[in-house]
């Protein structure tokens, strides 16, 4: 939970210092009166009562004037007594202004974070962070509203002001939920730590038992007890991030392209990395007539976490983007687009950096993939090939990294990751490096050093959470399990490929057809499929089950 003061704990701050200030000018005033009483008494032999001992301490205080004792006020004592009584009431005045006042007026005028929303059909999510603004950029795409709840004000504050809903409150208290109107709610995303998901669970479910709920987990041992909660997705993020590296190094898209085709041709399938500096940054795919004059068609694009296959015309090149492209030839240099290296004609072996959960699962993920793996990792234990250091060069030498297909970094520190890019780019400058980053800003960076596949932990983890919450439109995630497979065209002989819809009715896209032994990639939503052609379909494993059902009616 945020250490940040909440709305109610500041409220008794309050009501405790004013309380403190009352009893204070009580206690001075009392004394005060008790004092001028008895110096009258002791040293201008004068009898005064309580009550008017008050008062003339109150005129000292207040500097509001003062009664006619002034003519019995000859000694020294007392004149001291008077003069002492007048600088308490302005020291008092000062240091009521700082405490009090001046905070006061800021209260007043001060922007107070909301408490309640009256949201409906909205994902709520518990705590905000990086990898849940993944999750509201592409939330934002179908127009599903979310609503953070969180304990921080500053945090409610700036979001606020972004455009962004939400409330400030504790979301393991059953009135925030009812606050974030969890009652109508769509779902809701417990994202704050394992030990406080399973309660802010249970306190949704006593709004709303039909909440579908989702936890993030970072430990894969306490996935039991968010289940048992009411977790119905349980999304172990550092699990999930191993995987999707560990798939990336077994093969990339372009091999398992290249795998589905059966012609001989002379088109090649590759990947290029939009590097800095390229015209295609900021581009969209529409406005770069680069590849039309080249005789390149785009399959599929790499955009941040996700996988697009055949983009639309107006998304947007980001730098680093990753494209898959078809073409004549593999001159890239007029695009600014490095071409990431092939796996084809390297060995099956890969060197996994770091043996933490990350990298535990990538070694996990190659080894059923019936990849050969070499752990390096800084401590001896089970799993671990290789003690030492990976940016020292001498480690990696002993490695061999460049005799592997692939190196994967999946350290939990940035900086390391980021040095030892840099080393690998001059020991093994043919071989491809895949890297996971903690920070988004590290992903650039690594990039830069000579990293050819970087995946960032929040990055995942938003695409994966949006795959759970969006099923208007399928989100392939680099933990999919997504191919291209070949397919009979026959069933769909004499119709267009807008007629046929398949990515919508399926979430499969058609990407190549295979006709009279050669391979066309240049193919619209006006292509008519012919009886002998052979499609060559992309889409995740459930996708697919859906295409070979539609195929087989």
């Amino acid at each position: 939970m945020s250490a940040t003061r909440t709305e109610a704990e500041d409220t008794t701050d309050w009501g405790r210092r004013i309380w403190l200030a009352v009893s204070a000018g009580v206690v001075i005033v009392f004394a005060y009166t008790l004092l001028y009483q008895w110096t009258m008494a002791a040293y201008e032999g004068v009898e005064l009562s309580f009550l008017h001992s008050l008062r003339i301490v109150i005129e000292s205080l207040t500097t509001a004037g003062f009664g006619g004792d002034t003519d019995h006020w000859n000694s020294e004592p007392v004149h001291a007594l008077v003069v002492l009584m007048n600088l308490s009431g302005v020291l008092l005045v000062f240091l009521a202004i700082p405490l009090f006042a001046v905070p006061m007026f800021r209260r007043v005028f001060e922007t107070r974070p909301p408490t309640s929303s009256r949201l409906s059909d909205h994902v709520i999510v518990a705590g905000y962070s990086q990898q849940d603004e993944v999750l509201r950029k592409e939330l934002e795409t179908v127009d599903v509203p979310l609503l953070y709840l969180e304990t921080d004000r500053e945090i409610v504050t700036r979001l606020n002001e972004g455009g962004i809903d939400a409330i400030l409150g504790d979301p393991e208290a059953m009135q925030t939920m009812r606050a974030g109107n969890a009652e109508s709610a769509r779902a809701l995303v417990a994202d704050i730590d394992d030990e406080t998901n399973p309660t802010v669970i249970l306190a949704a479910d006593q709004i709303n038992p039909d909440l579908p709920a989702i936890s993030v987990v970072r430990d894969y041992e306490v996935e039991p007890y968010h289940r048992y909660a009411g977790a119905d997705d349980v999304v172990l993020a550092r699990q999930l991030l191993g995987k999707s590296l560990g798939m990336r190094a077994a093969a990339t898209y372009a091999e398992k392209f290249r795998e589905a085709v059966a012609v001989e041709s002379d088109i090649r399938v590759t990947e290029l990395l939009v590097e800095r500096g390229s015209d295609l940054v900021g581009q969209t795919f529409r406005e770069a007539t680069v590849f039309d004059r080249l005789g390149i068609t785009v399959i599929g694009a790499w955009l941040g976490g996700k996988f697009v296959v055949s983009p639309d015309a107006d998304t947007t090149i980001d730098e680093n983007a990753i494209l898959l492209v078809a073409g004549n030839h593999e001159e890239y240099e007029e695009l600014k687009a490095r071409r990431i290296p092939y796996h084809d004609d390297k060995p099956s072996r890969v060197v996994v950096c770091g043996y933490g959960t990350v990298g535990w699962s990538v070694a996990r993920t190659l080894r059923e993939e019936g990849i050969e793996t070499t752990v390096i990792d800084l401590e001896d234990k089970d799993g671990v090939d290789v003690i030492g250091d990976i940016t020292d060069p001498e480690t990696l030498r002993e490695a061999r990294v460049d005799e592997a297909r692939a190196v994967v970094l999946s350290l939990d520190e940035d900086t390391p990751t980021i040095y030892a890019t840099l080393v690998l780019e001059q020991l093994a400058p043919d071989v491809e490096v895949i890297a996971r980053a903690d920070e988004p800003e590290s992903v650039l960076k690594l990039y830069n050093a000579g990293a050819d596949f970087v995946l960032s932990l929040p990055t995942v983890t938003g695409e994966i959470l949006a795959s759970l919450l969006i099923e208007e439109d399928e989100i392939v995630t680099p933990d999919t399990e997504f191919d291209f497979v070949r397919t009979d065209g026959s069933e769909f002989a004499g119709r267009s490929l807008a007629d046929l819809d398949l990515r919508a009715r399926t979430g499969c896209t058609v990407v190549a057809i295979e006709r009279e032994g050669e391979l066309l990639t240049d193919i619209g939503g006006d292509f008519v499929v012919d009886e002998d052609d052979v499609l060559i379909v992309a889409g995740s494993e459930e996708a697919q089950l859906r295409f070979d059902r539609t195929a087989d009616r």
